[in-house]
């Protein structure tokens, strides 16, 4: 279980909202008018008044796709202490899950949220697992109180873009031995 303090979050570790491919997101079992956009969008998650709600049940399966590929670092969710998320699993480049085969993976990081994390305190990830991420799904199971509904105030994924070669710019040199 990952659970290293705030001050682990270094200068190099950026917030990256710019980078999320804002058309693919996806959130299974929201509620339809307390949506995704809640909890990630600048703005709205800075809002304690706007949630990311469940519907059916307190289980929620967010895909968050990046523009390019970047390293995860840490994570911050936090939510109210009743309804705020507990156990929250992290997947990796795994597209297309649903609530049928999530647990047919093993996720790359699972985290147990503290009361001090959903009040917002940063979570470190298993730096290794997280190195070439196109994509991060990340499965909250479970809240606090065990009760119906899950609510997330924030979500705020730190880390950095990889920086990627582009092979097109790259030009032959010809041998003049």
């Amino acid at each position: 279980m990952a659970a290293e303090s705030a001050s682990a979050i270094q200068r190099s570790q950026v917030d990256l909202l710019e980078h999320i491919d804002w058309r693919s997101v996806e959130c299974l079992n929201q509620s339809g008018s307390d949506s995704i956009a809640n909890a990630l969008k600048q703005g709205y998650r800075e809002d304690d008044g706007l949630n990311l709600v469940s519907d059916a049940d307190e289980q929620l399966l967010i895909y968050i796709p990046f523009t390019q590929v970047i390293k995860l670092h840490s994570i911050v969710i936090k939510g109210p202490e009743e309804e705020g998320p507990k156990t929250v699993k992290l997947y990796s480049n795994k597209e297309h899950m649903g609530f049928s085969n999530v647990n047919d993976f093993p996720p790359s990081d699972t985290i147990d949220l503290s009361t001090e994390n959903i009040k917002g305190k940063p979570v470190v990830v298993k730096y290794v697992k997280f190195q070439n991420v196109r994509s991060l799904t990340i499965f909250i199971e479970d809240n606090q109180s065990g009760s119906e509904l899950t609510k997330v105030q924030k979500i705020v994924l730190y880390g950095t873009t990889v920086e990627t070669t582009d092979m097109k710019g790259l030009k032959k040199i010809d041998d003049q031995h």
